[in-house]
């Protein structure tokens, strides 16, 4: 890897560990994990199953706290904040994209979008202005009053994109995005998702498709619950 940048990380783990207790047995989910991700990263977290990457998900996106270790996002240590402060801060500094998208069925395409923004108190006007915008942007703006099961799998995919998007995050997790999809739709998916960074959007996708390598600028394997690599693709800016 490169020499870090001048700009702060958006996130770095330091020494991070996770264990679980399954019965007499501690699990080391993820141990003595340090890491830098920096604004404008596009990164895939390759590895086989088994390997740490949903735990990794789990921690970046304060869905849940390491046993030991530090987590700084935008220079907040979040490794001890309470559950309620957890979700406050993936509200505010978060998108998720799913593989199986998690919307709700009985909402239109933009409600669907404005569900992140009502969490966050915001107007009734603007959110509406903002889901629309965003609609539009992946490709559904003729498509606001569909509810999921009038959509395919690759435009709920692009509603589950926008909803993502909504609260303006500093950083986008999408946990196996494309897994659903055929080729078409994953490849159209992929687009967007090389704009968004291209923008400068900070991406980090979990991924078991080696091919992410290929389109990703950098690329962090985990073995065992630690990070075997972590590789920036030559060409790419750090």
């Amino acid at each position: 890897m490169n020499s870090p940048p001048s700009s702060e990380p958006v996130i770095e783990l330091r020494g991070v560990e996770k264990h679980y207790q399954m019965g007499d047995t501690l699990v080391k989910a993820l141990h003595g994990v340090d890491l830098k991700i920096f604004p404008g990263d596009y990164i895939s977290i390759l590895g086989p199953s088994g390997c740490g990457k949903s735990t990794m998900l789990n921690i970046l996106g304060c869905l849940d706290q390491p046993s030991i270790g530090q987590y700084f996002l935008d220079g907040l240590d979040v490794s001890k904040l309470s559950d309620d402060d957890l979700s406050q801060v993936r509200g505010k500094k978060l998108g998720f994209i799913f593989q199986s998208y998690n919307l709700i069925q009985q909402l239109t395409v933009v409600e669907n979008i404005e569900v992140p923004l009502y969490y966050q108190g915001v107007s009734e006007k603007e959110s509406r202005e903002i889901a629309v915008d965003l609609a539009t942007r992946v490709g559904l703006g003729k498509r606001l009053d569909h509810r999921p099961t009038e959509l395919s799998g690759g435009q709920q995919q692009r509603v589950a994109i926008a909803r993502a998007l909504s609260n303006d995050p500093s950083v986008i997790l999408a946990d196996e995005a494309t897994g659903n999809l055929d080729s078409k739709s994953g490849g159209d998916i992929l687009e967007i998702f090389d704009h968004l960074n291209a923008e400068g959007k900070t991406l980090i996708l979990i991924t078991h498709d080696e091919g992410m390598s290929q389109r990703t600028s950098r690329t962090i394997r985990l073995k065992d619950g630690e990070i075997a690599s972590d590789k920036r693709r030559e060409g790419t800016a750090q």
